[in-house]
């Protein structure tokens, strides 16, 4: 049987959306609720896979490198909770500078990590707060769900798993 995932988009989602591009790690801050919420849907078999643009890289605004770092920053304060991320994509081009097939609303990143990690689209989930999180995840066969910018997905659960928060409470 193919694997379930739920699939996240980084700035607003996992942590707060400032207006401006992260790429420093003073400048990140994990939103409200989202250890909660990751280790609910990874202790019900779903695979954590982070799916981002990037386009400050291609404007010249920060480096890959600093991405890196703050995703290792990132990965680690996960793991310090208990939270494996299965996997980080993202997307280093930005339409104004350059053309490409990765990019959100483009699927590429998703069809990557379906393919690698045997995903069965049909029973996974892509958490967005942008439009283009849920054209990329409709095009994929993925159910999207779209929260508020920072809302907390301890909100959402109950969408993805029902009645999970509740069995935990009983």
């Amino acid at each position: 049987m193919k694997q379930q995932a739920i699939f996240l988009d980084r700035d607003g989602v996992i942590n707060e959306e400032r207006g401006e591009y992260t790429y420093l790690i003073k400048d990140f801050r994990f939103n409200e609720g989202v250890f909660t919420a990751l280790r609910m849907f990874q202790e019900t078999g779903y695979l954590l896979i982070v799916i981002s643009n990037q386009g400050g890289i291609a404007r010249g605004m920060y480096t890959r490198e600093d991405i890196d770092r703050l995703h290792r920053f990132m990965e680690n304060e996960l793991i310090a909770e208990n939270i494996r991320l299965t996997e980080i994509y993202y997307c280093p081009h930005h339409s104004d500078v350059e053309k490409c097939l990765c990019r959100k609303p483009g699927t590429l990143m998703l069809e990557k990590a379906m393919a690698r990690f045997g995903i069965d689209p049909a029973r996974s989930f892509f958490i967005g707060d942008h439009e283009r999180d849920a054209q990329a995840a409709i095009k994929a066969g993925i159910t999207a769900v779209t929260i508020r910018p920072n809302q907390p997905l301890t909100e959402i659960v109950d969408q993805i798993i029902p009645g999970y928060q509740k069995r935990r409470t009983d």
